[in-house]
């Protein structure tokens, strides 16, 4: 397929119209209010919030290879990000339900809503990564990639700031006010997010060409692509570079996504933040992580996308450790600031600003690691299974999706410290970093 610039403009709008998604429900505002209060109890409500994504993890670990196998048997792939958005918006509005201090029966419909919408997001964005190598100019993967997440940091940090002043929670700027208690404008984050979803996906469907259909009799096409899956998993061990990576991938993005899904809830409860502090944490995170996945997409086609993520990576690990270093009055573990008190101002503690400080950096690594493993794929694997090794890129990031969140969970009701159960990322990033040390970047012998 050709593609033109409205063509690869059209891809990008992809992530611009999905981030909102993991922007406000995962990292900044959702989760957090989950948390807080919809589950009222931190240590429970970050066991259930991880239990979530062990749902959804366990669940997309063994469909993502087979979707992916299936549409590179048939061949277009827009039919599938279409029909997997819709899922996910679907789960979305039902996301306004999550009232404060929910019972049993609503508590499992929010849940059920978030795995939904999980599945829904992420078997889209198999589908779409397929379509990269066909549409990068001259074969830049790396810049077209490290477009695409700059245009979802855009994408979400317009996101964040609209949802912000709608629902009144932008300083300085005037809007409606809510009931108190009433957490409504939390719960307008699920709806939302699928209204920005809906809207701006439209680009990507019209501008964006499709890979054109392969085959006439479908039913055979299935078999074939199941047959030619079974072939790729029994022969994957003999290809060492993409085994190894898929399994480094694995494991640092388990971290990563971990980064993401409990960063907001950590820091929320060590300074006592509402929806204003953690959608303007939101903001500086995404401001930072635009320059970080442009230069990232331009490292990765220079340096090589290996290379590109040591450096994301590594810097992902030391703001971990910089941001459970907070706690107790301390910065760094041993260096006493001032913390928040109900009546300073915005952001006016040193240790408030330190984490901003923080959160910039984290910003700007993360871009990079996420869009420099989706072109590591189309570097190491054979063009014509593209489908099949995003799906089992996408098996890599979820067949131990459940592992962080299910590891964060336990540590923290064992020890009773979210600090202690946050600090498992740490291993995570490290052990996938080492694994990664391993891979030549080049493709493996046919076998």
């Amino acid at each position: 397929m050709q593609a033109g610039f409205k063509g690869r403009f059209g891809w990008a709008m992809y992530d611009w119209a999905a981030q909102p998604f993991f922007t406000i429900i995962f990292t900044f505002i959702f989760g957090p209010y989950f948390v807080g209060h919809v589950v009222a109890d931190e240590v429970r409500g970050q066991a259930l919030w991880g239990d979530t994504q062990t749902i959804a993890g366990l669940i997309m670990a063994f469909m993502a290879p087979v979707l992916g196998s299936l549409a590179d048997a048939t061949g277009p792939r827009k039919p599938w990000v279409l029909g997997f958005t819709l899922l996910c918006i679907a789960a979305c509005f039902g996301l306004w339900f999550a009232v404060p201090n929910a019972d049993g029966g609503t508590l499992a419909l929010v849940i059920a809503c978030v795995v939904l919408g999980v599945i829904g997001a992420e078997f889209s964005i198999v589908f779409n990564n397929a379509m990269l190598p066909d549409l990068a100019k001259n074969g830049q993967v790396g810049r077209l990639s490290g477009f695409g997440w700059a245009m979802g940091y855009v994408g979400g940090l317009i996101a964040l700031i609209i949802m912000l002043i709608v629902t009144g929670q932008m300083p300085g700027v005037p809007g409606p006010s809510f009931p108190e208690g009433s957490f409504i404008a939390e719960r307008l984050a699920g709806p939302f997010s699928g209204i920005w979803f809906l809207i701006f996906i439209i680009p990507f469907m019209i501008w964006t060409p499709d890979t054109p259909k392969l085959v006439n009799d479908r039913v055979q096409a299935i078999r074939d692509g199941l047959k030619d899956l079974r072939h790729t998993i029994a022969t994957l061990p003999q290809r060492p570079n993409i085994f190894r990576f898929l399994i480094a991938r694995m494991i640092y993005y388990d971290g990563l996504n971990a980064i993401f899904a409990f960063g907001g809830i950590y820091v929320a409860a060590q300074f006592g933040w509402g929806l204003t502090e953690l959608g303007l944490f939101g903001i500086v995170a995404l401001i930072a992580g635009i320059p970080g996945s442009l230069v990232g997409g331009w490292l990765d086609d220079r340096i090589g996308s290996k290379a590109t993520l040591f450096l994301s990576v590594g810097g992902l690990t030391l703001v971990v450790i910089g941001l459970i270093s907070v706690g107790d009055g301390m910065v760094f573990f041993a260096v006493p600031m001032d913390f928040p008190t109900p009546d300073d101002g915005l952001f006016a503690s040193t240790a408030e600003q330190v984490v901003m400080l923080m959160t910039a950096v984290l910003g700007i690594v993360a871009g990079p690691a996420q869009a420099a493993s989706r072109s590591m794929v189309t570097r190491l694997a054979p063009p014509d299974r593209l489908g099949q090794y995003f799906g089992l890129f996408s098996l890599s990031g979820k067949v131990t999706a459940f592992l962080a969140p299910f590891a964060i969970a336990r540590v923290t009701e064992a020890s009773e410290s979210s600090r202690i159960g946050i600090s498992v990322i740490i291993i995570f990033l490290i052990v996938g970093l080492a694994i990664l040390s391993t891979v030549r970047e080049e493709q493996d012998a046919e076998v």
